[in-house]
Parts: C-alpha cells; structure tokens; sequence
C-alpha cells in the first residue's frame, strides 16, 4: 500500500472493491451483484459481427476503431486527426491514447479502460506511454489466439440478451441466421425509425424508395407509408423485436390532425420541402401512431432525447456523423413531452423508458414518470439510465438519486452499454459498483435497515432481474 509523505494511507488502484467506499457496498456487491448475468437492451454493436464470431486483429481495432467517446478525449488533448481517425498505423494510433491516459483523470474513459484490461486481458499494469508496447504485444498475442474473440467477449461477460439497433429497411439477415443456430444468446433486433420521420433530411425521398422496395406497397400518401411501416414493425416483431427506439434533438409536439399530415407528407413526396413546424407535425402524429402500434405488441419505447449532433460541420462533412462532435442540447422538455405522452395514453401508450442527455432534465423526466404510471407494468414508466455524457459516477448517481426521490428506484430496469465496442460490458459492473455503494451508504447512514434479504432483492432486480421481467426476455 502506497503512502502519502509517510502519513496517509490509500487504497489500491482500482483493486477488487473500487468504487466500494462501506463494508455493506463490499457485501452487495460480491455476494449479490457481480456474477449476476447482463442483458444489454441498448447498444450499437454489429450483429454481423457476433454472426461471424469475428476475431480482431490488435488492441486498436478492438478498441479505438469505432468510439467516438475516445477519439473525443484524444482531440482534447491535442492528439492529430492523424492518429485518431486517419492514416496512421494502428500502433500509433493506440500508442497515442495511451500518451493521453495521464491527462483522463476523473474521466469515465480512464477507469474503463482499466477494467477492460483488468477483465479480458489479466493487465493489471496502469497504460501509459512507458508500457504501451508491452500492453500492446500481450494483448494481440490473447487476441491472435483467439480466445478473445467475439462470442468469446460476450460468453466470458456473462452476457444473456443483446438489442441491437435497426433501420426498419433492414433485412435482419443476421438476426435470423442467430436465432436459427439455437444459440443460447438472444440477439434481438430494435425498431429505430429515425430516418422514417425525418421529413427534411438529405435522402428522405431516397429512403422512402427503399421502403417501398422492401415492402412491395406503392407509397404514394401517408396511409401508404403508414401501412409500409406497419409490414416492417411485424417482419421486426416476428424476428423476435420487443424494443423501439428513437433519437429526437428535440421532443416534436404541436396540435394537429391526420389530414394536415397526410397533405405535410403528400407535399413532401412531391419535391417540396416543409417548415419545420410543418415537420414537427408530421413527427409527433406519426410518434403517436407508432406508440400505439408498439404497445398492441407489449413492446417498450426508447425516447432519447436533448441531444445536439453534428456541432463541428466540417468535420461531419470529413468523417461523417457519429464521430465524436455531438452535445447537449437544452431544449425545452417539460411542456412539449407531457403533451406528447398524454396524448400517447389516449391512444396507447407502451412501455417507456426516457433518456436525457441534459442532466438537469432529471426531475422534469422522473416527475412525469409518476403521471403515467400504471398496474400494467410494474415500472411501467422509466428513467432511462445515465446515458451519454452522463454515463459516469456523478450522472449515474445523480439519476439513481434522482429516481429513488421521485420514484421507485426499486423497480428501475438498470445498465445498459449504449456502444459500438464489445469490451464495454464492463460499464455494467461500474454502474453495479456504483450502485451498491450508493445503497450500502444510505445503509450505513441509518437510512434503509441493514435486512440482507430485501438488500439481495433489491440489488439484483436492478443489476438483471427487472430488465429480464420488463421486457419479458
């Protein structure tokens, strides 16, 4: 143990109880919470990948090659586009995060690395500019032998249920071949219309080609498109689909009707563009049709929503979207959410999970929670997790917080990965580490009785057992 000018004494970097601050967090987690198997019921791992059990070559194209959570780091810290998303060798590349590690301090990324070293690598050194070539040459050689490889990852974590997320124009190729195979994983596709509802996007007419392509159905008015959607949420519910899920900048809610829609929609299709009121029309009635369809089906809906994306337009125009230049946004969210859900529960509302990646919007989400909650679902209404930018110890507290004074904590469904990297299942033992300390304090504090058995209960519903109840997997 290391000691501070010979007086203080510290704990051990990121040992067996990181994060565990109170005897009773020790308990909860190692008895109760950390063997507990993962449903991941939000992510953006390729199912193509899990199909081909694909083995990764090196460290960086496991690791680096797609999250943009790193690459973001990488440029705040002065590192050239060079090394991060360019031509660089994929040596360089990783040698250059690991130059950075020294400057993460406090940053999720840094104890995240560390524990996917920890876990499927048995590195324990801390990685640095110093150690970068040996971490590099023991992690390939575990790669090379191809213990690491996909299913591999996902068998060692434990993993039951992956949600992927889907374009409705998807084939589900991938998801089929997977049920077929009588694999014990279940891979389920999630319904992601974005691109359906985004009236004034680059391509929409192009993407409504395409769906008429898939469905075979003329769509030459809304009913038309209304009924092409309806085939693909049925060829996604066949598959096995028991999750939609949207990504709104904003949450589009203004009055109107099916025949000012239905014009919206027929302008469109004719070469015209619409206003953005006109659009935020279009969005909100067809939300409020999709919401109907999903609830028919016993499926959850994921709203996420508050987000800013594509700050940097010249670098969406270099390297596309999704590369590590989206924000939060702040929007309003009170009003225009609590008429969109209400007018959801007069036509069906499903169950709903809602996310926010602006932080503050914790007691606007989880207040409304309470107004639409029913006997049909125990936590029918949820408080997504902390996501995003949030999905660090003080988001993720803040919104544990949040949920258990607004709510029930006991019925929240849990973690979930929201990444492109299958090494990130470690995120679900940070958030039970987190959550364990957070409940053995209120513990220790006098506040909740030290009863291990609703203790048991409590931690392992959150960590697996809701989530497995909620969506019925």
């Amino acid at each position: 143990m290391l000691i501070l000018e010979g007086i203080i004494p510290m704990k051990s970097f990121m040992d067996e109880n990181f994060l565990l601050s109170n005897p009773t967090a020790v308990k909860l987690f190692h008895s109760y919470a950390k063997d507990l198997p993962i449903i991941d019921y939000h992510c953006h791992i390729q199912q193509s990948e899990i199909r081909q059990n694909k083995n990764f070559t090196n460290l960086t194209q496991l690791w680096l090659a797609a999250d943009h959570y790193k690459w973001r780091a990488m440029r705040s810290c002065g590192v050239a586009e060079h090394f991060i998303t360019g031509n660089a060798t994929d040596y360089d590349k990783f040698l250059a995060w690991a130059k950075i590690m020294p400057q993460l301090i406090g940053n999720p990324l840094y104890h995240w690395t560390h524990l996917e070293l920890q876990r499927y690598f048995n590195i324990h050194d801390i990685l640095n500019e110093a150690n970068a070539g040996k971490i590099w040459l023991t992690a390939n050689k575990l790669l090379a032998g191809g213990c690491l490889s996909v299913n591999a990852i996902i068998a060692r974590s434990k993993v039951e249920v992956i949600c992927t997320t889907d374009d409705p124009l998807d084939d589900l190729a991938d998801h089929i071949a997977l049920k077929e195979a009588g694999n014990q994983l279940q891979v389920l596709p999630s319904f992601r219309p974005d691109k359906a509802l985004a009236l004034n996007a680059q391509g929409y007419l192009g993407w409504i080609d395409k769906l008429r392509v898939v469905t075979n159905l003329e769509i030459e008015n809304y009913e038309q498109f209304l009924a092409a959607l309806l085939v693909r949420i049925d060829f996604f519910d066949a598959v096995g689909c028991k999750v939609a899920d949207h990504g709104m900048n904003y949450v589009p809610f203004a009055e109107t009707n099916r025949d000012e829609v239905s014009a919206i929609f027929k302008q469109v299709l004719s070469g015209h563009s619409s206003s953005e009121l006109d659009e935020t029309k279009f969005r909100c009635h067809t939300l409020i049709w999709l919401a109907k369809e999903y609830a028919a089906r016993a499926w959850a809906m994921q709203l996420h929503m508050n987000v800013t994306r594509n700050n940097n337009s010249q670098m969406l125009a270099k390297l596309g979207p999704d590369t590590g230049f989206d924000a939060v946004n702040d929007a309003p969210l009170a009003m225009p959410l609590s008429r969109l859900l209400d007018a959801m529960n007069h036509a069906g509302l499903p169950k709903t999970i809602l996310y926010s990646l602006n932080h503050t919007d914790n007691y606007v989400l989880g207040t409304l929670l309470g107004c639409f909650q029913t006997h049909e679902a125990r936590g029918k209404m949820q408080l997504g997790s902390g996501w995003w930018f949030n999905d660090q110890r003080d988001g993720m507290e803040e919104q544990l917080k949040a949920l258990a004074n607004l709510g029930a904590l006991g019925t929240f469904i849990g973690m979930l990965t929201d990444s492109r990297s299958f090494l990130s299942y470690t995120r679900h033992e940070y958030f039970r580490r987190i959550l364990c300390n957070l409940i053995g304090s209120w513990v220790e504090n006098g506040e909740y009785p030290a009863d291990e058995v609703e203790l048991k209960k409590l931690i392992q519903n959150i960590s697996y057992y809701n989530a497995k109840n909620y969506f019925a997997f």
